[in-house]
């Protein structure tokens, strides 16, 4: 086959999978991905495990089994697109990213990390490259953590199957658990094949849209991501005394609100930063009773902070609990961190395999670290792992806005498919 006009690639080797990605091709599957839980402004709406993100699985299925592809799903619904290797007893080569959204959320998010590498597979397949390896395209459940309230979930039981019943476990807010709608998505999809838990793959590659308003502000069509930087989660609660507000002397109260915002204006002074690194996010905010005429008794709001240095994340996030005691009297407090991870520097195979791909390509690039969390911080505890970033328009994403271009796509998705085929062999 002879590589297309929207290749954008002259010169190449013809056998280079790069120069068979099919820019327009890409373009068509996000869009007919995009109708699934679309909103009218041109968002999507495709919450984990909902009806519609059950129906992105069977659509990925008809996919892969028109282009001779193996497809299969775990216990978490996780799915997997396989294009075998000539040894299949070797640890495969693995891409992909989420296929939930939030609500009223963007078209590209997760999902064009799936499509690129469903049209790496293609490519490789067009190009009539045979590798030594398997690759396989995974499309992850509930990346998002906007249904059921934990993020990463698909790649989390990936990486740690002894967390599975757990997980399964947690309920959305109507009650209804992981575990009930997974067995409806196998409903659902009868037939395919049942992927057990335990591999363990060669290296893992993500692609995804930056998020952020970096590449599109210096002209950049891929980046190569250097790492993901860690972050510390916390929920504060502050614990007064309700009271009338109108014969309650201001002296005599134990006012939450007013202690939270002393608490809110001494974390903003903690995590001011003159180089802007940090990044800091009081994110949910509920107050009680709520009522107009109640001095408030509760407090209780999240804290989002996030760095590439743990040596930052430990000494300001362990200051914490210290200045809740300082600003917050006389009302009491309590501070829970409910998740912690590590900064991640992607440095091995899938990072050079990545780094070198687009070194070839005649593709504007840059360096860039990834302040948002993804799949790939669950897979670099298992493989050698790396993450190739597209601008998005103004950086805006998790929002029905949210725009990359089909040349852009196509880019990240050359990328992809020459570091994919030189990891696998």
């Amino acid at each position: 086959m002879t590589p297309t006009a929207t290749s954008g690639v002259a010169g190449q080797a013809k056998t280079r999978a790069s120069a068979f990605i099919d820019k327009a091709r890409l373009w068509d599957r996000h869009a007919a991905m995009a109708k699934l839980g679309g909103t009218p402004n041109g968002g999507v709406t495709r919450l984990a495990l909902s009806t519609e993100d059950i129906q992105a699985r069977e659509l990925l299925r008809d996919w892969a089994h028109a282009l001779g592809f193996e497809f299969a799903m775990d216990d978490i619904a996780n799915v997997y697109i396989r294009r075998h290797g000539r040894r299949d007893d070797l640890p495969p080569v693995m891409t992909g990213s989420h296929i939930d959204s939030q609500p009223k959320g963007g078209r590209f998010d997760g999902i064009y990390g799936v499509l690129a590498g469903v049209e790496a597979l293609q490519a490789i397949d067009e190009a009539d490259i045979q590798t030594e390896r398997s690759i396989e395209v995974i499309g992850w459940t509930n990346e998002e953590g906007a249904r059921f309230e934990h993020s990463l979930m698909g790649s989390k039981a990936f990486a740690f199957p002894d967390r599975l019943e757990s997980l399964r476990a947690i309920k959305d807010r109507a009650g209804i658990t992981v575990g009930e709608e997974v067995d409806r998505a196998w409903r659902t999809l009868s037939g395919v094949q049942r992927r057990p838990f335990g591999t363990s793959p060669y290296a893992y590659i993500e692609a995804h849209i930056e998020q952020g308003p970096i590449m599109e502000s210096k002209g950049k069509q891929v980046g190569i991501v250097t790492g993901i930087q860690g972050w510390r989660r916390f929920v504060v609660r502050i614990e007064g005394e309700s009271a009338h507000a109108g014969t309650c002397p201001q002296a005599n109260r134990k006012d939450a609100l007013m202690a939270a915002t002393r608490v809110v204006t001494a974390l903003s002074e903690l995590m001011a930063d003159p180089d802007d690194v940090v990044r800091f996010t009081v994110g949910r905010f509920n107050v009680l009773p709520n009522s107009l005429a109640v001095v408030p008794s509760t407090v209780e709001f999240t804290i989002d902070f996030r760095h590439p240095s743990e040596e930052v994340l430990t000494d300001r996030g362990d200051q914490i609990q210290g200045l809740l005691e300082r600003n917050a009297a006389p009302c009491t407090t309590t501070l829970t961190e409910i998740s912690r991870e590590k900064p991640i520097h992607f440095e091995d195979d899938a990072f050079l395999a990545v780094r070198d791909a687009a070194a070839a390509l005649p593709i504007p690039q840059m360096e860039i670290l990834s302040g948002a969390g993804h799949d790939a911080q669950n897979m670099h505890k298992l493989c050698s792992t790396s993450m190739i970033f597209v601008p998005c328009e103004r950086g805006i994403s998790h929002n029905e806005a949210e725009n990359a271009t089909p040349e852009d796509l196509a880019a990240g998705a050359q990328v992809l498919a020459d570091a994919l085929v030189r990891l696998a062999g």
